[in-house]
């Protein structure tokens, strides 16, 4: 994702007139100068977005930490007249720009002593403005939820796993995972969420004494083919003592007698294609990056940029890096709440889903032969409340992530746990049966739906669904699934009026390629689709590289959604990506035609062009490919792909696994709450009738928020099944601007402001929060 970040920064700088350099290998290039400082150039940044790690080379350089090693950095920056300086890096490289930026006066007054500059020199270049791009795989610095590399990482991470699980299982083996942090947990907590581990070890929360014992009676109790045990290389005990992989497999192979096996990752984390998500973060970060640098004055602090939620946002540098330090002081003080406080709240989140699904023993539910009234059912340490899991519209990765997650914080609720198959129809047959926790082991990693699922609508069944929520006692719903799960949902709401029986606590979970679920900013599935797209753009382009002169028209899914082809856009540097919410006409053709010819004179010699499914009725894909190859005769010639359904299918993304794991426990969660505060009409029966009893759970801006069904009507266009208000048009300038269009408006209403991270965590004093 570095590349990707390099690229956006280039061009978002050449794009607002600034003369743009790279600086190679880091802090040492700096020192150096020379061939290491060299311009940048529209096509030098070219074909980079595919790449891992960074092509301008990174370096540990400890003349910058000397006084005279700033110097010379400063003098050679002087002598090039630039005075804005983006740095991506650890908080190491972001503490020691911030240094350089302080102390930058003094060193223009030293090189002036020592006659290297000139006084018109120094005060041309007398300020200079830093802001800094987090790119660490292991998420280790406060103020962002994600820094640029760690999705990618977790790709490769869940790559490992997924192999190893299938011979695992094979085998009826222990595997133990080490992953890279050594300071923080990250990359391996959320491994244990998106593979559903057996036990995880982070540095920021060591096991309790006699970890040892806990460890061996949950696998026992476990009693799994497969167990899987994942480790931060930083693992410690509370005495801040090493666990290491091998005192792990001893300890489970002597004791338990398992067959076990331990594999330590190491660099290949680091390596790889960048993941999609990483392409968008890091374009959206240098796009960022380069408007703090332009609005900066000699009083802005150095700022780092980092994203919030889905938003990209600037904090104070030297803020982020008290408080990353403050963890670290934390966990060295044995405070490990406090350190994982401290980590934010999306690390927060992971922690507390991770510690409610990783139950030690899975609670026995005493299921009677048929579903009988509450008051005989089970034991008295059962919660008495039945919960049904539907999968509605078409199937999309990471729904089962979200099932199993929503049937294991179920039952540890104490409920009982019914299993809907094929979707609303299911509902109407009674195809209803209970779900066990050892069912749903495994089905993280799991593509597609295996309850099964149907586009049809409640509709004309409404009656005999009626019927069967009396019959088999269901007291709420959980609907998983994409824009028919949302119409299916509001068509219950609306029912209750003449039903009784449909008063009971709903939610719907977003899950869908097409990401067009009013309510909710992401989607699950879509992640999964998008790096598919991405993938499949990357093979494309590679394979122009050998055949000059060459555009790719592309159709991505989303009906009328143009989320899909507007994000792969970004992520596969694409020259234009039609969709519906933004209209095209016949001159914008022309122009993405004009566009591509003058293209072909420079060295990038392809063109990429993305089309939303249903972007536009009369200017179809086979359309543009004729327009396209008509007018770029002799200068170019034209080839079409569609990729159709294979953007629904394949294994979960770690961010769609991550997700529907949340999702599906933070539903359940809703759900108890909310049946507490129902009305029993009748023993077994419940009545929930308020507006705020019927939502739909979406990631809006910054966190997990329930909305009701019913107060979304306002905000969906029912006609082309879309949200009327969509975040991610507000990108569609960035992906013009990176294709290099003139006169593009970007709308920066939202980050003028620099954000503050010491009040939103607390400062510390006194050892707590």
């Amino acid at each position: 994702g570095m590349n990707a970040a390099v690229r956006a920064t280039v061009r978002v700088g050449i794009y607002t007139g600034a003369k743009v350099y790279f600086v190679h290998e880091g802090y040492q290039g700096l020192v150096d100068g020379g061939d290491n400082i060299k311009p940048a150039t529209w096509e030098s940044v070219s074909m980079m977005l595919q790449l891992g790690g960074t092509v301008i080379g990174s370096a540990r350089c400890m003349d910058f930490k000397e006084k005279w090693g700033r110097l010379k950095a400063a003098c050679n920056l002087v002598k090039l007249g630039i005075t804005n300086l983006c740095v991506i890096g650890g908080d190491g490289s972001l503490t020691g720009a911030n240094q350089f930026r302080t102390e930058w006066s003094e060193l223009l007054a030293d090189l002036i002593k020592q006659g290297k500059i000139t006084a018109e020199e120094a005060k041309r270049s007398s300020h200079l403005n830093i802001v800094g791009m987090v790119g660490s795989i292991d998420n280790d610095f406060c103020g962002t939820d994600m820094t640029i590399g760690t999705d990618s990482a977790l790709h490769r991470i869940i790559e490992v796993v997924d192999a190893i699980t299938t011979t695992a299982q094979s085998h009826q083996r222990t595997f133990i995972l080490e992953v890279m942090g050594r300071h923080c947990g990250y990359l391996a907590l959320v491994t244990a969420l998106a593979c559903g581990a057996d036990w995880v070890f982070i540095p920021e929360m060591p096991p309790e004494d006699n970890w040892e014992e806990h460890l061996c009676k949950r696998l026992i109790a476990r009693g799994s083919r497969l167990n899987v045990i994942i480790m931060a290389e930083g693992a410690q005990d509370r005495k801040q003592k090493p666990i290491t992989c091998d005192q792990v497999k001893n300890l489970v192979s002597k004791k338990l007698g398992f067959d076990t096996r331990s594999t330590i990752l190491g660099h290949v984390q680091r390596g790889g294609t960048p993941s999609a998500f990483d392409r968008i973060l890091g374009s959206r970060m240098g796009v960022e990056a380069v408007m703090a640098l332009l609005e900066a004055t000699p009083e802005t602090p150095a700022c780092v940029v980092s994203l919030s939620g889905n938003m990209a946002i600037r904090l104070p540098l030297m803020e982020c890096v008290q408080v990353t330090k403050d963890v670290t002081v934390a966990m060295a003080e044995g405070r490990f709440e406090d350190a994982v406080n401290l980590r934010g709240k999306s690390f927060q989140n992971n922690w507390n889903t991770y510690k409610m699904l990783a139950h030690v023993n899975p609670p026995e539910v005493k299921v009677a032969p048929k579903i009988h009234p509450l008051s005989v059912l089970f034991s008295p340490s059962q919660s008495n409340i039945n919960i049904a899991i539907v999968n509605v519209g078409a199937p999309c990765a990471g729904m089962n992530a979200a099932v199993r997650s929503a049937v294991r914080a179920g039952l540890i609720q104490g409920h009982q746990m019914l299993a809907i198959h094929d979707g609303f129809d299911g509902l109407a047959n009674g195809q209803i049966e209970p779900i066990t926790w050892a069912q749903v082991g495994g089905w993280t990693g799991k593509g597609g739906s295996n309850l099964g699922t149907k586009r049809n609508l409640p509709g004309k069944n409404i009656e005999q669904i009626s019927l069967n929520i009396a019959k088999f006692n269901i007291h709420s719903l959980i609907i998983i699934g994409g824009f028919e799960a949302y119409l299916g949902g509001l068509e219950l709401v609306t029912a209750r009026e003449k039903y009784e029986e449909l008063c009971i606590p709903m939610v719907v979970i977003p899950a869908t390629v097409s990401n067009n679920v009013p309510g909710s900013d992401f989607s699950i599935g879509a992640d999964t689709a998008l790096n598919t797209i991405t993938t499949t753009c990357d093979r494309i382009k590679q394979s122009a590289a050998g055949t000059k002169r060459r555009v790719f028209i592309i159709e991505t899914m989303g009906g009328y959604c143009g989320y899909l082809a507007t994000m792969a856009g970004l992520s596969s540097g694409a020259d234009a990506a039609y969709i519906y919410e933004e209209p095209f006409h016949i001159h914008d053709l022309e122009l993405n035609v004009v566009h591509l010819i003058e293209k072909m004179k420079t060295s990038v010699k392809r063109g990429l062009i993305l089309r939303n499914s249903n972007a536009n009725d009369n200017y179809t894909t086979q359309f543009l490919y004729n327009l396209y190859s008509e007018e770029g005769k002799g200068t170019f010639d034209c080839r079409m792909n569609i990729l159709g359904h294979m953007q629904q299918g394949g294994t979960p993304t770690p961010f769609d696994r991550n997700f529907g794991t949340k999702m599906g426990a933070k539903s359940v969660m809703w759900l108890t709450d909310k049946l507490k505060e129902s009305l029993f009409v009748s023993p077994g029966r419940i009545f929930a009738n308020t507006p705020d009893s019927a939502c739909v759970l979406g990631m809006k801006r910054r966190s997990l928020i329930f909305q009701p069904l019913a107060s979304l009507k306002e905000d969906t266009d029912f006609e082309h099944r879309i949200p009327k208000t969509e975040w991610w048009l507000k990108l569609r300038p960035i992906l013009k601007i990176l294709a290099r269009y003139e006169a593009v408006e970007i709308d920066t209403s939202e980050v003028a402001a620099m954000e503050h991270i010491i009040k939103k965590t607390g400062e510390i004093k006194g050892g707590k929060i």
